[in-house]
């Protein structure tokens, strides 16, 4: 899978980790949209350092796509908690 299919999955991921956690974020779609594609590297890398699992490089894996939207999960959380209360 090349980087525009990570791109494309953590975009994807990013939108599912934003269904799983509604609410305001500080930031619009673009930020969300980063998020996923980090979300979708953090996924991979504790997959891989954690749970002792390398993630498949295949698109349309589920271990690759579960991966992604747990690590968006994870970074929107924390996205939220440290820039979460500076809107109003």
């Amino acid at each position: 899978m090349g980087i525009v299919g990570w791109i494309l999955l953590g975009l994807l991921a990013g939108g599912i980790a934003k269904l799983l956690l509604p609410g305001r974020d500080p930031g619009g779609f673009i930020i969300t949209t980063l998020i996923g594609v980090a979300g979708s590297f953090v996924g991979g890398w504790l997959s891989v350092h954690f749970l002792h699992r390398p993630v498949p490089k295949h698109f349309f894996d589920l271990a690759t796509w579960g991966s992604a939207i747990v690590g968006s999960l994870v970074l929107l959380i924390i996205y939220r908690l440290l820039f979460g209360n500076s809107r109003r």
